[in-house]
């Protein structure tokens, strides 16, 4: 058998930046247990299947997919780099001719359109709830040491905690953070944390000025110890700061050692548009 395969840069115009995803078109059903198996071979924080949904679909002509996203551990139900990553490879590779595809995922209907040099993401907006430092007060411990945590919040819809540190501190000093994800599966007690996502607010002066806030994500309890550059965070993000900045329009940059920019846009439908540009690094076929 062989299938289509392609790695793109996500959230990023250059090679070897942004976040990297191999997606995978699937001309016809794919032994279920294969998805894992790829997924895994890969060795990516996500690979991602495209699927034609009725017979007579074709990947030039159709706008509507599905899709699912695997990282090397397990499926999971949202991934906003590697949705971003098999839009490109529709209207870049594919030429589709479709000014929005439709993908038909575990996380509903998501949308992509091209505007200029970005892909937009139409995701669900994922609202966060304070949390009490003393339930996962050992899980901060571990990730920010004695750093000053400004703010503390969770999304039970996507289990992911945000943890804000204080504005006093410089986008370096996230950058420069030392982090043992993996230290953080024994520490977190509660059971209900998934990912977590370290944030700090922007700064309006300095070499970095124009991002309001920048970030780091950590998913060790789904095999990714930090991932690049997060399209299901900002999903989280993006409601915490549009509140805490009063904006709709914000520039976001994930601090990872590769580095991402995300351009978002709070929809008056309770859903938010997440842009990014991308980068096709690989193209190929899986043989077995």
């Amino acid at each position: 058998m062989q299938i289509p395969i392609f790695t793109v840069d996500a959230f990023t115009n250059r090679p070897f930046s942004g976040n990297p995803a191999a997606v995978c078109l699937l001309e016809n059903d794919l032994d279920e247990d294969l998805h894992q198996k790829i997924a895994t071979e890969m060795n990516l924080s996500e690979t991602a299947f495209i699927r034609k949904l009725h017979p007579g679909d074709d990947f030039t002509n159709s706008s509507c997919f599905g899709l699912r996203w695997f990282t090397p551990a397990n499926e999971v139900p949202l991934c906003g780099h590697a949705t971003l990553a098999s839009a490109a490879v529709l209207f870049h590779i594919q030429k589709n001719t479709n000014s929005v595809l439709t993908f038909v995922t575990l996380s509903g209907e998501l949308k992509a359109r091209q505007v200029e040099d970005r892909i937009v993401l139409d995701l669900p907006l994922y609202l966060t709830y304070p949390q009490v430092l003393q339930e996962v007060e050992e899980l901060i411990k571990v990730a920010v040491g004695d750093m000053i945590v400004q703010d503390l919040r969770y999304s039970p819809d996507t289990k992911k905690l945000l943890v804000r540190l204080s504005d006093a501190y410089e986008r370096s000093v996230l950058e420069k953070l030392q982090v043992s994800a993996q230290r953080f599966l024994s520490a977190e007690k509660t059971g209900k944390v998934k990912g977590l996502i370290l944030t700090l607010k922007g700064s309006s002066s300095g070499k970095h000025k124009g991002h309001d806030f920048y970030s780091r994500y950590f998913a060790p309890w789904y095999g990714v110890l930090e991932d690049p550059v997060t399209g299901s965070a900002h999903a989280v993000l993006s409601s915490y700061w549009s509140e805490q900045l009063g904006k709709k329009e914000m520039l976001a940059f994930q601090c990872s050692r590769r580095g991402g920019e995300l351009k978002i846009s709070l929809r008056n439908d309770g859903r938010v548009d997440i842009a990014g540009q991308i980068a096709i690094v690989l193209k190929g076929n899986l043989t077995f």
